[in-house]
């Protein structure tokens, strides 16, 4: 069989209000590209009935929806690293299981990221719909990263994004890694991020997993590692005509 050309990933964990939903706006945005694809669910250790509901879904349809599950939560940083290597797309596309990213943007961003070839599509939430004390708290936690890591990416948070495969292999896995993607994808000698404006909509099913308080203070600390690998880390390249061996590899 052929291998797709796009996979979705989709981290979930208790989301079984959201999944039915948000899987048939997948179809209709895929539909539209005209490209062969895939759509990863990766559940993270839910407790609720959205396993159940995932395992039905690619019953029904193996050729486009897969589904896959932790034994345990382990975030949502594991659950993306676990799509991108389970994955077989050339282009990945990222977004969250809470359908607050709208499906319908996907699109536009695949076809910037071929047009463009470009390495990264991140998305830009132009209309925050959340809270007035979470759109400030994420406006300056994203200005704090920007700054102590050097970039100037105006989104990191959102989950919305197209990318080449080759862009997030070897990327390091860690607690809050989905939050630095774009550095992390820099730092591996990826330059060409482009953003885009995507549709953000507020949460109509489910509840929230993550408060204001509960991020903050480990998100400094993974801001000061991400730092330290960005001085630190390296990723060799090899020219392919400087590599030199004997033919038959005896004495």
């Amino acid at each position: 069989m052929q291998n797709p050309e796009i996979s979705v990933v989709v981290p979930v964990k208790d989301e079984e209000d959201n999944v039915v939903a948000l899987a048939d706006e997948i179809e209709s945005a895929m539909a539209s590209l005209g490209m062969a694809w895939e759509c990863l669910w990766i559940d993270d250790g839910s407790s609720d009935g959205t396993w159940g509901l995932l395992r039905e879904l690619a019953g029904r349809d193996g050729k486009n929806h897969r589904a896959i599950r932790h034994t345990r939560c382990f975030g949502q940083s594991a659950a993306m690293a676990t799509g991108f290597r389970e994955s077989r797309g050339a282009i990945i596309v990222t977004l969250d299981g809470d359908g607050q990213n709208d499906p319908a943007g996907i699109p536009d961003l695949v076809k910037t990221l071929v047009s463009e070839k470009a390495d990264v599509v991140n998305g830009w939430r132009s209309k925050r719909n959340d809270n007035m004390i979470r759109k400030i708290s994420s406006r300056i936690a994203n200005g704090f990263r920007n700054t102590l890591t050097g970039e100037n990416v105006r989104d990191v948070g959102c989950a919305l994004r197209a990318m080449r495969r080759e862009c997030v292999e070897g990327v390091p896995v860690f607690k809050g890694m989905h939050r630095f993607l774009p550095t992390l994808i820099r730092i591996a000698g990826h330059s060409k991020i482009i953003e885009r404006p995507v549709k953000h909509r507020p949460r109509t099913r489910g509840k929230t997993k993550y408060g204001v308080w509960n991020r903050l203070w480990v998100g400094l600390a993974d801001t000061m590692a991400v730092c330290w690998m960005k001085r630190r880390m390296v990723y060799p390249k090899i020219e392919p005509e400087a590599v030199i061996s004997k033919k038959g590899g005896g004495r």
